[in-house]
Parts: C-alpha cells; sequence; structure tokens
C-alpha cells in the first residue's frame, strides 16, 4: 500500500477530520437555510419579528461556526468538499 493510501488514525487527526465533516453538513445546511430565508424576504412571507429573529440565528449560527473553525484549525474553504467531475460541494462566494 503506498504512502497516499493509508490512512492517518492519530487520535488528534482522527478528531479533527470527524468535526471537519460535521461542520461541513452544518454549513451546507446553513448556506440551504439562509437562502430559504432570504426567498422567504423577498416575497413578503415574513413578518418584521420573523424576520429579525431568522436574521439573529443565522448570525450566532455562523459567528458559532467559525469559534469551532479556529479552534480546530480549519478555514472556511477546508468545508468545500472536492466532489471530483461534479465540482466543489459549497458554492463559492
Amino acid at each position: 500500500m503506498s504512502a497516499r493510501n493509508r490512512l492517518d488514525l492519530e487520535p488528534d487527526t482522527v478528531e479533527r477530520d470527524l468535526v471537519k465533516l460535521v461542520l461541513t453538513v452544518v454549513e451546507l445546511l446553513r448556506q440551504l437555510m439562509e437562502r430559504q430565508a432570504v426567498r422567504r424576504f423577498e416575497t413578503g412571507d415574513l413578518s418584521e419579528e420573523q424576520e429579525e429573529r431568522i436574521g439573529l440565528t443565522l448570525m450566532l449560527l455562523e459567528d458559532r461556526m467559525a469559534e469551532l473553525r479556529d479552534r480546530y484549525g480549519l478555514r472556511p474553504e477546508d468545508l468545500n468538499l472536492d466532489l471530483g467531475p461534479l465540482g466543489p460541494l459549497l458554492p463559492r462566494d
């Protein structure tokens, strides 16, 4: 087995990789929720109070994501999985 095909099973690496995977899924969901909220804002489906609550919730989630990335030494682009011919998982800003 070549060095490229070996798994690195160091405890710190396993934890970081697991956190990276979980944060990637959470980031994907956060972006989907944000897009849905924008659509609802634009169509006028929400009251002003609902808009404020959704906006605050999304901001808090984004802040918490940044804290967790910092804690594990991850950059936002580290959460964007390369799906090969399909391209990146998350849209690039």
